[in-house]
């Protein structure tokens, strides 16, 4: 135990216990100067206070959060978003956390009743009153409800019912005649659930009529509604849009003289970034570079608070589906206005960087200009280009254009490999439609040295621009992305010694790098376990987000970075633009005066907008991929195991990256015990293991199209399909071990 020098208040430390109590009691998190002026710790202990705080943090007994300040384990965030979910019998809006990890309920949410009602989501700022309770006091009310149902009408003599499409929801809705809207059996539907009833199936009202379930477009739809992605706009917004009209020059930098270049996927239809590079003529900087990276001034179109910026608020982001794009921006913006488009003079906010041989910045600033890109170039292109296949737009850019821009992002590459940015080697693949809408066919996605360029550029210029505002001192939207939860490390470390291969070497109270876990990822590289390695470290990793608190992004080794080259798709970007051209005094467009809490809220909304997004995109791919298998049921594939559940094993197929679950019932006969720390099953008669990584052989038993799951049933090495009707419960439970090595 840490004992206090001093009584309270006579400048000496405080002890663990107190500094204990004094989080606990606090409404919000605390930092060091909060706990320093709390104990009136004097200046020569600050040191020893500093080491004492870490060693509390590293016990356990506390959490950090934004700033470094500390909360006690569980406990919700300054400002987080929560959903108004009843009224308690005091007459006082109750809510909860939308996101929650911890153990045990969430905490109650008391809000001001006066400020919204039953159903919505907000941003609020929350103070703890004690360890289960909070108070809220909204920030900002968001668009939408409570989530709907979306399902597949199923009609009957009475009406019909609801199969719904999220795998979660196993019960059926019951929808009268009059309830139905006229929807026809096989429709996909949105629904709202009715008040319960005392007996019988819940019952739901339908309210939109989606078309046929089995469409090809469907698909996306069931994620677009399932996930509450905003898709209509405002009149208003879509009027001011259609009414914008291109810039002129006025008192912008001309760049229309610079041979900058966009370079996207071959399906991109919105170029919100374009580069170019030279090498430095300055005699002191031999063999450095010269960049130029231009970026649609969405800032110029979008005002803060006009019509178009409410709804690019709203949405947060695009959303990208394989047959659709939900735009965060009216097409008149994103797909021309502030499209890069070749040839064409467009109103940009450029990043001009110049970078020394071994891609180490030397200066850096920001122009708002007017630009006219040479080319537009897929990534195949360019680097078809550079290995020698040219064609008719990329001939005469090679020498002035495309060499240069590899040239610089060579320095920069050097740069990154340095300063150990996290490198995991993840497949990623991608559904390719057909001319009727359906799946031809799921591909690996390519990487190649042209997208490695434009990430490179894209970081050096987004490290510019949140530079630029920390000098100035303004608000600025970092994307931050904290370092491991030291209990996911201890999960990861006891898979890596299960495996037989060294783990993280950490000395004591050493603070852990990317460069570590690229040294484990180095050491399994050639091992089978590669892929489960990959796998483990990024689920090892915290979720970036949006906040004007720096925490630095830990997994690109940096220590302050914020997003600046995609504004016509992510309302972080235009964010960002705005407080650029209040700190170049540009014009008009700029950031306006804003609170730091309010500007919180608009962080942490935005970081759901983006999981939301992410969520919606992921559930379109598993659907598509199922829809692709469904007429394979009955076939056998090679998978990978990607976890490993007291019921069952995740298998995700090898050949398309297609997810699903192997009941342990199809195991070969045998009781099977989940021991979570190695992440494997283990049979009690037989001893066979089943390890996250494994390699197995399965038979497509099922394929839903409505949920979009897919069930296998394992294969033995002799291809004969297991019956599993041994005499034993082949149930699955955790062992000792594995409770222990929850992570």
């Amino acid at each position: 135990m840490t004992k206090r020098s001093e009584r309270p208040g006579g400048g000496g430390l405080p002890s663990r216990e107190d500094i204990l109590d004094f989080i606990a009691k606090s409404p919000v998190p605390v930092g060091k100067r909060e706990i320093a002026r709390a104990f009136k710790v004097a200046p020569a202990h600050r040191v020893a206070l500093k080491g004492l705080l870490k060693e509390i943090e590293r016990s356990g007994a506390v959490e950090r959060g934004a700033k470094r300040r500390l909360a006690p384990i569980d406990s919700l965030p300054e400002i987080g978003t929560i959903e108004i979910t009843g009224v308690d019998e005091d007459g006082e809006l109750l809510g909860r956390p939308l996101a929650w990890s911890g153990v045990g309920p969430a905490p109650t949410i008391l809000v001001d009743p006066e400020t919204c009602d039953v159903g919505d989501r907000v941003v609020a700022q929350l103070a703890r009153l004690d360890a289960q309770i909070y108070r809220a006091r909204v920030l900002k009310k968001l668009a939408g409800t409570a989530d709907r149902i979306v399902g597949v009408f199923r009609a009957g003599r009475d009406g019909g019912r609801i199969e719904p499409t999220q795998r979660r929801d196993k019960t059926e809705y019951r929808v009268t005649v009059a309830d139905a809207e006229g929807a026809q059996d096989g429709e996909l539907v949105v629904a709202e659930a009715l008040p319960a009833r005392r007996m019988g199936l819940p019952q739901a009202r339908i309210v939109e009529r989606l078309g046929d379930a089995d469409a090809p477009r469907a698909i996306s739809l069931v994620a677009i509604h399932t996930h509450g992605i905003p898709t209509g706009f405002p009149p208003a917004a879509l009027e001011q849009a259609a009414a914008a009209q291109p810039v002129t020059l006025g008192e912008r930098t001309d760049l229309r003289d610079v041979p900058l270049v966009t370079i996207d996927g071959a399906d991109a239809r919105d170029f919100d970034d374009a580069v170019w590079a030279e090498p430095d003529g300055d005699p002191e900087n031999a063999g450095g570079w010269h960049v130029l990276v231009g970026i649609a001034d969405v800032s110029w179109y979008v005002r803060p608070g006009d019509a178009l910026d409410r709804a690019a608020e709203e949405r947060g982001n695009s959303v990208y589906f394989p047959d659709r794009v939900v735009p965060m921006l009216p097409e008149e913006l994103s797909n021309d206005l502030c499209s890069l488009r070749p040839q064409v003079d467009r109103a940009c906010l450029a990043a001009e960087m110049w970078f020394d041989r071994d891609g180490r910045k030397i200066r850096h600033r920001f122009l708002r200009g007017l630009m006219r890109s040479a080319a537009r170039l897929t990534y195949e292109q360019a680097q078809a280009a550079m290995d020698g296949r040219t064609d008719d737009v990329t001939g005469p850019l090679v020498e002035p254009v495309l060499r240069p821009l590899y040239g610089a992002y060579a320095a920069l590459a050097a740069a990154r490999e340095k300063r150990g940015a996290l490198e995991l080697d993840l497949p990623e693949r991608k559904v390719v439609l057909g001319d009727d809408g359906k799946v031809a066919r799921i591909e690996p996605r390519q990487r190649l040295a042209s997208h490695k360029l434009i990430e490179e550029f894209m970081i050096a210029a987004n490290v510019a621009a949140a530079e630029t505002l920390e000098k100035h001192q303004l608000l600025c939207m970092y994307r931050v992305h904290d370092a491991p939860d030291p209990a996911k490390l201890q999960a990861l470390q006891q898979f890596l010694e299960s495996l037989g291969i060294p783990g993280l070497r950490l000395a004591k109270g050493q603070a852990i790098r990317p460069r570590q876990f690229n040294q484990v990822l180095a050491r399994a590289a050639d091992t089978p376990h590669a892929p489960a390695v990959n796998e483990l470290v990024l689920r090892s990793q915290a979720q970036a987000v949006y906040s004007p608190a720096n925490l630095g992004h830990f997994g690109l080794a940096l220590r302050r970075y914020a997003h600046f080259t995609s504004p016509i798709r992510r309302y972080a970007d235009l964010l960002v633009h705005r407080a650029l051209v209040k700190a170049g005094r540009f014009g008009e467009g700029a950031l306006p005066e804003i609170g730091e809490k309010e500007f919180a809220g608009v962080g942490e909304h935005i970081s759901m907008t983006e999981r939301r997004a992410a969520a919606a995109e992921r559930d379109a791919i598993d659907r598509y991929t199922v829809a692709f298998l469904a007429e394979r049921v009955g076939a056998t594939f090679r998978g990978r195991i990607n976890g490993t559940m007291s019921f069952g094993l995740f298998v995700t197929l090898l050949d398309t990256g297609a997810d699903g679950l192997i009941p342990i019932g199809t195991l070969p006969g045998d009781y099977y015990d989940l021991d979570e720390a190695r992440r494997h099953l283990v049979g009690r008669r037989t001893g066979r293991t089943f390890t996250m990584g494994d390699t197995v052989t399965v038979r497509l038993a099922e394929a839903n199209r409505v949920t979009g799951s897919l069930l296998f049933a394992y294969v033995d090495e002799d291809e004969e399909e297991t019956s599993g009707d041994g005499g034993e419960n082949r149930r699955g439970r955790r062992t000792a071990a594995g409770k222990r090595g929850r992570g």
